[in-house]
């Protein structure tokens, strides 16, 4: 069977701007994938959610797997949250709540969209990047205890992820598993030539296309 990937998304996918003319995410996929696949490079750097229908009018239309990495950026238009003055703790998480309720019913419309047209689908959640260190906290103008708050956000952006992916049947790649370590990012935010490299491979796997080293988790319900 010969197939076509094609990477949707933002710059997690599209991370050519940020290897020094290293291999970016397609071009590592194209040296794993078994003779007769292809992979198509559709995810562009900057993207936000409702920027994925735009990338669907240039899907090929030989098109049988499709991979989603898109969030991260959306989650950077919220981080003005950890500033925002409340008058309690209670009141700060239903602030978040709400935020986060808007990305969620966003992302599943997107999702729900591109489920529509039958291709086999795996999607990404948003890493942690370089948040966890003082020169990633330094680099986004963030304390530390700002930053360890963001890692927190981050998580509930992350369940609405695996809520609409969990509940669609989808291939999950769990990206804060993949990208663990200060040489997969070239900045803070964004995916090395190591990093890309990790990325591809776990989309490979995901499909099924090379060994996954043991069995994967599940998820029932």
């Amino acid at each position: 069977m010969n197939g076509h990937i094609a990477l949707l998304g933002d710059s997690i996918l599209d991370n050519g701007a940020y290897t020094d003319g290293g291999a970016d995410v397609v071009t590592h996929i194209r040296t794993m994938l078994p003779d007769g696949w292809r992979a198509a490079l559709l995810a562009l750097d900057g993207s936000l959610i409702g920027d994925l229908e735009g990338q669907l009018s240039d899907l090929p239309a030989d098109t049988t797997h499709i991979v989603i990495s898109i969030g991260g950026n959306n989650v950077l238009m919220n981080l003005d949250i950890l500033r925002l003055r409340v008058r309690s703790e209670p009141e700060a998480l239903v602030k978040l709540g709400y935020r986060v309720a808007v990305f969620e019913s966003a992302y599943r419309v997107a999702i729900n969209r591109i489920l529509s047209l039958g291709k086999e689908m795996a999607v990404c959640t948003i890493y942690n990047a370089s948040l966890d260190t003082d020169a990633g906290a330094e680099a986004l103008g963030f304390s530390g205890e700002e930053a360890a708050a963001g890692l927190v956000m981050l998580t509930t952006f992350n369940d609405a992820i695996l809520r609409v992916a969990f509940e669609a049947r989808l291939r999950v790649i769990e990206l804060r598993l993949v990208c663990t370590e200060p040489a997969d990012y070239a900045s803070t935010i964004e995916p090395s030539v190591r990093g890309g490299e990790k990325i591809a491979r776990a989309i490979v796997r995901s499909f099924g296309l090379a060994a996954r080293p043991g069995e994967p988790s599940r998820v029932y319900y």
